[in-house]
């Protein structure tokens, strides 16, 4: 092992590297002469680099570790604008022997301060309906377990242990302080929406040495999922207090849900078609993006350039120097 480790977004094209990386991602293919090479995703906290070994074979893939940790040895270099490992050589390490906190990304915020605070703004909703469904999903304990720890994104934004309760609550800071803008908003409806507007991810998405799509992620995803869980919360509040629950309040949040991606391409199933949902789908982006944006320019290692990489996910490359006007 090299003496001094330099995490993802410490590398820079021409670095070589002796160190272990948590791997992800491994592909056995072969070059047009018939020749095998491995790609794989190489990962730490701090980000992920795709990595190549030309003239492999059958038995070092077989012996990289379908998601554990390896040993490498290689070099960085630039490809196509973007960084990426050539492996010269590796080895698979038990998990037991590296410091898991060197791979695995976790919110650097306090868990349970941000969640006491989210229940803080929910005790702002006052329709009596919404209140006790907003009950059903804070008492189920399991489902609250999840919601701490679950990532908001597998990579564009938040992927991170406890990034979905992050986004969440940031949102919800959102409405709160715009909400006294628009007063013509139900800000009931917005308020449980932004609380609930992703809390399928916890069954979406499983955050173990890395973050993946569960089974039901893909093929439910977690826009459905949550919208499932409003209808079956309701029917509980509905069990409890003896009458229905109110058929329009259930439509309309789950409206919020169903339409918060903004758009077909995004994977909404409805657009919006109410103030309060085109409200939350851009204050959901608005958090996604400033969130974007600012880990672009934070995680970028070149410190001489004025702008990042190109942004694949944004479209552009990010300008580094905004935060300090002359």
């Amino acid at each position: 092992m090299s003496a001094e480790r330099h995490f993802i977004h410490q590398l820079k094209a021409g670095m070589t590297v002796d160190q272990v990386f948590l791997v992800r991602d491994k592909e056995l293919r072969t070059t047009k002469a018939g020749d095998y090479y491995i790609t794989c995703t190489l990962a730490d906290k701090t980000g992920a680099v795709p990595a190549r070994m030309w003239q492999a074979n059958e038995t070092i893939f077989h012996s990289i570790p379908a998601e554990g940790f390896l040993q490498v040895k290689g070099r960085l270099e630039e490809y196509k604008g973007a960084l990426q490992a050539i492996l010269d050589a590796c080895r698979p390490v038990p998990a037991d022997k590296v410091d898991l906190s060197d791979y695995l990304p976790v919110t650097e915020l306090d868990i349970e301060a941000m969640w006491s605070e989210l229940l803080e703004i929910l005790r702002g909703i006052k329709d009596q309906y919404l209140r006790l469904l907003i009950k059903k999903f804070v008492e189920d304990r399991e489902l609250v377990a999840a919601f701490k720890k679950s990532p908001a994104a597998m990579q564009m934004h938040h992927p991170f242990v406890g990034g979905l309760l992050e986004h969440t609550l940031n949102v919800a800071r959102d409405a709160r302080a715009l909400l006294p803008l628009y007063p013509k908003l139900n800000a009931d409806l917005v308020l449980a929406g932004a609380f609930l507007h992703d809390i399928g991810k916890c069954a979406e998405l499983s955050a173990g040495m890395s973050i993946n799509y569960t089974d039901r992620g893909m093929l439910v995803g977690h826009i459905t999922i949550g919208a499932i869980w409003v209808h079956d919360k309701a029917r509980l509040v509905s069990d409890e207090i003896g009458e229905p629950f109110p058929a329009r309040t259930l439509d309309l949040l789950q409206h919020i849900l169903l339409s918060h991606h903004g758009e077909h391409e995004f994977g909404s199933p409805k657009l919006p078609a109410i103030p309060e949902a085109f409200f939350l789908h851009h204050l959901d982006n608005l958090d996604a993006k400033v969130w974007m944006t600012t880990h672009a320019v934070a995680s970028d290692p070149n410190g001489e350039s004025d702008f990042t990489p190109y942004v694949r996910a944004l479209e552009t490359r990010i300008y580094k120097r905004s935060g300090g006007l002359q």
